[in-house]
């Protein structure tokens, strides 16, 4: 197996895909489901371009703290343009595989939509970042199930070559397309306590196809050709056929796409050591 780990989406246009594709009024209920509020010191793992980092940080205003890392210095940048220079807010380039002690420690750590890049690795960033955790301190893990394979009623040759890129991308670029059900056995694994778990959709699309949406999937598919254009060599038409057999299927209202998300929570303990 060739792995490397290069981020898989990475793009001219990905600040702009993330924040597209981050629905304020859904970050903040599962940020609710976790208990982060008012007076809390939040770091949020794998910031991206900010907006989710700023949508803690309305939720422990007016004297809680925010920190976002990433290991994208552009997409920090954005996050300092468009996010930051207000009090309690604050982003770093960080490379989480690595110690962060001088950032201090949270009473939450929130990861979503990170572990999914880290199939191997990922219960190592979990312990890494958990230094950083208070003791009693929650950890805050979201991600996916069965990313991006779940549709109806897609057309067989189409969902043949979704499933060849998914599985390229796992083999190749370490993804996790099944991360978040392994959240439970790290946590439980690491010995954290008051572990629980909820289920939410994501990528849930029915009906008439949002912009937003549009713009997130045909990004997935152009960087899929990019990053494995051996994947449509016996597709009829090659990949110019492709995208438009896919685009005609998601803008069909009668389509229906969605994925599990799955939120996992635990509490450091208080005089133990992590696993």
């Amino acid at each position: 197996m060739t792995q490397t780990q290069a981020y898989l989406m990475e793009n001219d246009e990905e600040e702009k895909r993330l924040d597209l594709k981050t629905d304020p009024e859904e970050v903040k209920k599962q940020a609710l489901w976790f208990g982060i509020g008012s007076g809390a010191r939040v770091l949020d793992v794998g910031c991206g371009p900010g907006k989710t980092t700023a949508l803690l940080h309305d939720l422990i205003r007016p004297d809680g703290e925010a920190v976002g890392v990433d290991i994208s210095e552009s997409r920090i940048q954005h996050a300092r343009s468009f996010y930051g220079g207000k009090r309690g807010i604050d982003f770093q380039v960080r490379d989480i595989r690595f110690p962060m002690k001088d950032l201090g420690q949270f009473d939450f750590i929130w990861v979503r939509f990170v572990l999914e890049y880290y199939r191997e690795g990922a219960f190592d960033i979990i312990k890494n970042i958990s230094v950083n955790l208070k003791p009693g301190g929650y950890i805050c893990l979201l991600d996916l199930d069965h990313n991006c394979l779940s549709h109806w009623e897609m057309p067989a040759q189409i969902e043949a070559v979704i499933k060849q890129f998914m599985f390229y991308a796992q083999d190749h670029y370490n993804f996790d397309l099944f991360a978040g059900r392994k959240f439970y056995a790290h946590l439980y694994d690491l010995n954290f306590e008051d572990i629980g778990i909820n289920i939410m959709p994501h990528h849930l699309i029915f009906g008439e196809l949002q912009t937003a949406d549009e713009f997130n999937w045909m990004k997935k598919v152009e960087i899929g050709i990019k990053k494995a254009p051996e994947v449509l060599k016996t597709y009829p038409g090659g990949s110019e056929q492709f995208v438009i057999d896919f685009k005609n299927f998601f803008r069909n209202p009668r389509r229906f796409t969605y994925s599990p998300l799955i939120l996992c929570k635990g509490r450091k303990p208080v005089g133990k050591r992590i696993k």
